[in-house]
This record gives structure tokens, C-alpha cells and sequence, in this order.
């Protein structure tokens, strides 16, 4: 301990910050390897999902598209992202009913590297997650022709998207009173793809369902990852997906660094 603070002083903060959260997210991994259930949880619903739509509704859906699967794809992943938020929350509500955050103050560690490693272990886990839904997705059929530029994109698209998520559970762990509120509160975030054009053509929709499908993030994140699969021009609609992912991280940003100062004041 007390070669710890010395090294603090001696140290960069950006450093010491990097130092702090690569130590807190091997801790936080370490859980989650230790609960492989979590990963498994988070992909068997949305590959039920999948399949259900695919097999099951598939054949009575009109998308244009020559396989379903394809068209059905890029929603699938975003719920997949969806389910394995709540994991997040729980993960941070379990360290401060525990008592962990207290010791945390005590140590000489950067606080908002505290927060980062859960967000970081909250990629980490839903790359695993949306890399097994893909295969089972192309076990199913899907196909794409997109080069590594395209794929890449996608990628970036859906981390961009789970950390912004991210820091929206991170505002429920830090605030909810309940493991039973924690849990609940990813329920509307996977029911929002269906209300978009995760599963169907939105022109098929009411008008105020289609307004409303039409001008949420999903819709716009989803249109680009098919366009992109598809080999097509992304359009406006890639800038439109940007644009909501950003202005959530940092909404959500903020408010997750106030709401970890009051709990921890």
C-alpha cells in the first residue's frame, strides 16, 4: 500500500488511468468466465428469436429480400446487444451492495476507472455473443458478399452502440434499488427493434407506428448494417446511426458520472 500512492504521484494520470482499468477489467472478465451462463443467456434468445422468424414467420414476411435470414439479421444483433446490457447493471449494482465501491475509494485508483471496466467487460462479452449469433446466422443460411471495410464498419457500429447502451445500465446499477429493477429495465430496449425495421418493412406499418419506427435509432443502425451487408451505398442513413450512438454515449456519460458522484458522496 504504500508503494502504491508513490507510484500514483510518479505517474501520468492518463496512464495511471489506462493502468487502473485494464486491472479493473481483468477483474470484472474474470466473473464473467466464472458465470460463462451470462454469455449463454445473452445468445440463446436472440438466436430463438432468429430461428423462430426465420422458420416459423418467415415464409409469410415480405421484405424483398431473396433470404430472410438476411433481412432479419442486423435486428437479431441488436438485440443480442440489448440482452447483455442488464448483465451490466447487475455487475455494478452486485459491487456496490457488497461494499467493493467503498474499498475502491480507499485505494488510490482513478474512480471513473471503476466504470470503465465494466463497460469494457460489457463489449468484450457482447463481441462473444453477436460473433456466435453470426454463426449461427450463417448456419442458417446468410450470406454477404461485404469485403473487410464493410465488415469492419459493422462492427464499429455495434461496439459504438453497446457502449452507449453501456452507460445507460450503468445509470440503472447505480440507481436502482432492486436486483429486480435492475433486471427489468433492458425489457424495453429488446422490445425496440420490433417497433423498426428489424423485422418487417415499416411501409407495411400505421402511420403513427410508422413515425414513430421511422425516427428511432434502431431503425437507422439496422438500415445501415443491411446496406452494408447488401454491398449497397449506406447512405444518410449511416450518418443518422452515428449521430444517435453519440448523442446517447454522451447523454448517458454524463449522467452516469452524476449519478456515481451522488451515490458515492
Amino acid at each position: 500500500r504504500r508503494g502504491r500512492p508513490g507510484r500514483g504521484r510518479g505517474e501520468p494520470m492518463s496512464t495511471r488511468f489506462l493502468a487502473d482499468t485494464a486491472v479493473l477489467t481483468g477483474r470484472s472478465l474474470r466473473h464473467v468466465t466464472r458465470s460463462p451462463d451470462t454469455i449463454v443467456t445473452t445468445t440463446i434468445m436472440p438466436i430463438a428469436f432468429m430461428l423462430l422468424f426465420v422458420y416459423v414467420f418467415g415464409g409469410s414476411i415480405r421484405t424483398g429480400s431473396d433470404a430472410y435470414v438476411d433481412y432479419l439479421l442486423p435486428g437479431i444483433l441488436i438485440i443480442t446487444v440489448a440482452s447483455g446490457i442488464s448483465y451490466t447493471a447487475f455487475r455494478l449494482f452486485t459491487d456496490l451492495s457488497s461494499g467493493i465501491f467503498e474499498r475502491f475509494q480507499s485505494m488510490p485508483i482513478a474512480r471513473s476507472a471503476v466504470l470503465w471496466a465494466h463497460v469494457l467487460t460489457s463489449v468484450v462479452a457482447s463481441v462473444i455473443s453477436l460473433a456466435v449469433v453470426v454463426l449461427v446466422a450463417l448456419l442458417m443460411g446468410f450470406r454477404s458478399g461485404a469485403g473487410p471495410l464493410a465488415w469492419l464498419a459493422v462492427v464499429g457500429i455495434l461496439v459504438l452502440f453497446t457502449v452507449a447502451l453501456t452507460w445507460i445500465a450503468v445509470i440503472v446499477g447505480l440507481s436502482a434499488k432492486s436486483v429486480d429493477g435492475v433486471s427489468a429495465f433492458s425489457y424495453p430496449l429488446i422490445l425496440l427493434p420490433f417497433v423498426s425495421s428489424a423485422f418487417v418493412l415499416t411501409a407495411a406499418m400505421p402511420g403513427p407506428v410508422r413515425a414513430f419506427a421511422e425516427n428511432q435509432p434502431v431503425t437507422s443502425i439496422v438500415d445501415t448494417i443491411r446496406r452494408l451487408f447488401g454491398q449497397q451505398p449506406a447512405g444518410t442513413d449511416i450518418w443518422v446511426a452515428l449521430a444517435w450512438c453519440a448523442g446517447i454515449l454522451v447523454v448517458a456519460y454524463v449522467l452516469a458520472l452524476a449519478a456515481y458522484r451522488r451515490r458515492t458522496s
